[in-house]
């Protein structure tokens, strides 16, 4: 889940950092010569007030030490003053770049959440850094404001509920054929000699298309329902495609050369049919080269 969320994050981030820093630089005032501690405060408790997505706000000094306990809807966020904060990201990079910044997602010790802070450097008249004020918000809240289409919001947890009926028929169905598979083989125990050609050829196919379907189901729950998403996500996807387009002409393939002994022993005007069926694999083996050409071309 918290892969899937931050990879929502990286395509909501410019949004999301102007909606943030907007806040900030919005009620707080900069570049004034006399800019007081009181000033700030009473501006972040007017954000709080009018924005409860939000975690935590509170002002360091310039040396990055925490100077009032953080202004919160919650309570475990009410404490902090005097903790040094100069190391974190939020704090240097502000100083350095002397604007308004976000920074990445960061697992919070406070509310075993991934947060993200923005912090805005307040300055005086003459270009003296005074504080640095900090907005902490967690990475599902920012979803749902700057990323309404994201998994947590209401059509995302629909569409999972959907997605998890879906996986769910198509497992029964795979596990039926798999059992049905079975069952028309094991009919015979170990009397091979009454094995039958048919029901061995029969058995195969339908396990070969238990197994296509569950790498289906497989990929869809993993990437539509939990939200895994790999650093190889396109491979994973390719190579899923292949095993199940494999699959398919596998199990095409085996139900062709039954016909075509079918009929050459029952009905050989039919033969034709067995014929149109492995011209049909055949343009599938096409297929499936070309789509493994097309992969390799745009991996180089």
């Amino acid at each position: 889940m918290v892969m899937r969320e931050i990879k929502d994050f990286e395509e909501i981030r410019t949004r999301a950092r102007a909606f943030l820093c907007f806040l900030l630089t919005r009620n707080i005032p900069n570049a004034l010569p006399d800019i007081s501690k009181e000033d700030i405060i009473q501006a972040l408790e007017k954000i709080k007030q009018e924005n409860t997505e939000i975690d935590a706000l509170y002002i360091l000094d310039k040396k990055g030490i925490q100077i009032i306990d953080a202004i919160s809807n919650h309570t475990e966020y009410r404490k902090g003053k005097n903790s040094n904060k100069s190391l974190r990201a939020s704090y240097y990079r502000a100083v350095k770049e002397k604007k308004c910044i976000m920074t990445d997602p960061y697992p919070s010790s406070k509310i075993k959440k991934i947060v993200i802070t923005a912090s805005y450097p307040v300055y005086d008249d003459k270009d003296n850094l005074k504080f640095i004020v900090c907005l902490d918000i967690t990475l599902k809240n920012i979803l749902q404001i700057a990323h309404p289409t994201s998994i947590d919001s209401n059509f995302g947890t629909f569409n999972k509920i959907i997605y998890s009926l879906f996986c769910f028929a198509l497992a029964m169905v795979s596990s039926l054929l798999f059992f049905k598979g079975l069952m028309s083989i094991s009919t015979y125990g170990f009397n091979i000699s009454k094995l039958d050609i048919k029901e061995i050829f029969e058995s195969t196919i339908l396990i070969t298309l238990s197994l296509a379907i569950f790498d289906l189901v497989k990929t869809i729950f993993e990437e539509e329902v939990l939200g895994k998403n790999k650093k190889g996500e396109d491979d994973d996807i390719h190579k899923t495609m292949i095993r199940f387009l494999g699959s398919i002409i596998i199990a095409l393939s085996i139900e062709a050369l039954m016909l075509v002994f079918k009929f050459a022993i029952i009905n050989p005007d039919k033969i034709i049919y067995a014929v149109y069926l492995i011209a049909g694999v055949t343009f599938l083996l096409f297929g499936l080269a070309y789509y493994l050409k097309a992969i390799k071309h745009e991996k180089m």
